[in-house]
């Protein structure tokens, strides 16, 4: 049972010690694949904002995407679920992108839930780290990291598909 003291328009709890019932973390491990496709029928990305003319890096270039997540590198390897948000090249120094995404797990244990995942991908390095801030149902108080590696990527269309290790306490 929580019991609280009102301030203003906030309300800070305290748990009773006698009707606590524990909590045991755990800590999980995700494997998975997104396809961010710009081309096509089945395009999952959508450019909103051009870059700036002549940017090397893509500077100020803005998509929403709706990216399937996969068990595996090919997209009829099963989708387990959805990456949902936005990216935007965020530096005039390197190619380097700011996320804000869900992922919406649609298919097995996790069907239903969502992580959140909102940092800088630096998308030449071979491996990037992302925070996991947070999350709903199965994943509720979420946090963590995502190790991304970039699968395959095409130059002539700009569609991508990239490896991800997400690593959870919840």
């Amino acid at each position: 049972m929580a019991t609280g003291k009102r301030r203003g328009c906030s309300e800070t709890l305290e748990q009773s010690s006698q009707n606590a019932m524990p909590r045991k973390e755990k800590l999980t491990h995700l494997h998975f694949y997104w396809h961010d496709i710009l081309t096509g029928p089945n395009l999952s990305a959508v450019v909103i904002v051009s870059p700036q003319p002549n940017s090397s890096t893509i500077f100020g270039l803005v998509s929403v995407i709706d990216d399937a997540l996969t068990m595996g590198p090919d997209l009829s390897s099963g989708i387990i679920g959805r990456a949902q948000g936005l990216y935007a090249a965020a530096s005039q120094e390197e190619i380097a992108l700011l996320m804000a995404m869900n992922l919406v797990f649609t298919e097995g244990e996790y069907k239903g839930s969502t992580l959140t995942v909102f940092g800088r991908n630096s998308i030449l390095m071979k491996v990037r780290e992302m925070p996991v801030i947070g999350g709903t149902g199965a994943f509720q108080f979420a946090r963590g990291y995502t190790h991304l590696r970039t699968y395959q990527f095409d130059p002539k269309t700009g569609s991508a598909v990239v490896e991800y290790d997400v690593y959870v306490r919840h």
